[in-house]
């Protein structure tokens, strides 16, 4: 079997809900996961980020604070379209902090982290994003009571997605089928 799966957990736990992303990374580095998967706290680290993805991994799984308009606490499977942000990029278009929806108020950047792999040749990478919608992104350590009570629940997608992969040879991340199953709005993802 091929392809290596990168489960990224990003976020600043000093800025509230924005540390969703790093409880659960946190909570799933005690999962039993396949061989091929790899859990990592990356915090405020997009540009490691960046050359991790590049380095080796066929697809990641990125778990983060998501504004999105919904009531705090609820969960997201986003898809972003790599290609877009690479376009972007390559035609010299703004793609700086703040130009795409997935941008927040930790500095991780997401929008530029994809904007990056084109130019680190690693556009054929797969990225999914399980977002949580914050409540409060304030200074201060915790999380609100609706984004903690939501952990468990983007542990579980996010082990469901693992699940999937794990059903084909190259460990290919499925959304569609997934999304439609569930419950937590889909939300394909396209930067501007």
């Amino acid at each position: 079997m091929t392809g290596n799966l990168l489960i990224a957990g990003v976020g600043n736990i000093f800025l509230g809900d924005d540390g969703f992303g790093v409880e659960v990374a946190s909570r799933l580095t005690a999962a039993e996961l396949p061989d091929w998967v790899r859990v990592a706290d990356y915090g405020i680290s997009g540009m490691h980020l960046a050359y991790d993805l590049a380095d080796g991994y066929s697809s990641a799984i990125l778990v983060d604070a998501t504004a999105r308009g919904g009531a705090p606490g609820t969960i997201y499977l986003i898809e972003p379209d790599l290609t877009a942000a690479d376009s972007q990029a390559a035609a010299g278009e703004d793609v700086a902090p703040g130009a795409g929806p997935l941008f927040n108020a930790h500095g991780m950047q997401p929008d530029v982290v994809f904007g990056m792999l084109g130019m680190l040749d690693a556009r054929e990478r797969e990225v999914l994003v399980v977002g949580c919608e914050p409540a409060s992104v304030d200074y201060g350590i915790g999380l609100s009571e609706p984004v903690a009570a939501a952990v468990d629940e983007a542990v579980g997608v996010v082990l469901d997605l693992v699940a999937r992969a794990a059903r084909s040879d190259d460990h290919q991340l499925t959304t569609r089928e997934w999304s439609t199953t569930k419950e937590w709005p889909y939300v394909p993802w396209h930067p501007r």
